[in-house]
């Protein structure tokens, strides 16, 4: 089995970068995606993805991807549930990324000195145990 998304897009706003109550960083961003085709009135239809990166991919996210830059993201889906806080049951749809390429910066940041390395977006390969999730 299968479950593998690659997206391009805009991020809608500045990733939000949290903590778990272990230490492990986690950034969560919201990317907008528009669709192949147009609608009757040749408008573009766009897609609002959700985005969870961990640790070091979700460090460097926070530090480098602003509102409106365009990044690529290759992971996979998860949809999950849970009761919220007027117990509602409530089901969200997001895709955990494994890589994130930042696809363009600021003209600021364009010098040689300034390029990142592979290891600077993806930080060290870890392993994930349960107790590291939020949910």
């Amino acid at each position: 089995m299968i479950n593998r998304i690659v997206l391009i897009g805009r991020l809608t706003a500045d990733p939000e970068l949290r903590q778990t109550s272990n230490g492990v960083a986690v950034t969560i961003f919201t990317l907008a995606v528009d669709r192949l085709f147009t609608k009757k009135n040749g408008e573009k239809e766009t897609d609002f993805i959700r985005i969870v990166t961990w640790r070091g991919l979700a460090e460097n996210c926070a530090k480098y991807l602003k509102k409106g830059r365009l990044a690529a993201v290759d992971g996979r889906l998860q949809i999950r549930s849970f009761n919220n806080d007027e117990g509602k049951r409530v089901t969200i749809s997001e895709v955990i990324a494994d890589n994130v390429r930042f696809l363009e910066s600021s003209k600021k940041e364009t010098t040689d000195k300034q390029k990142l390395s592979a290891d600077d977006i993806y930080g060290e390969p870890f392993e994930i145990d349960d107790s590291d999730l939020p949910f």
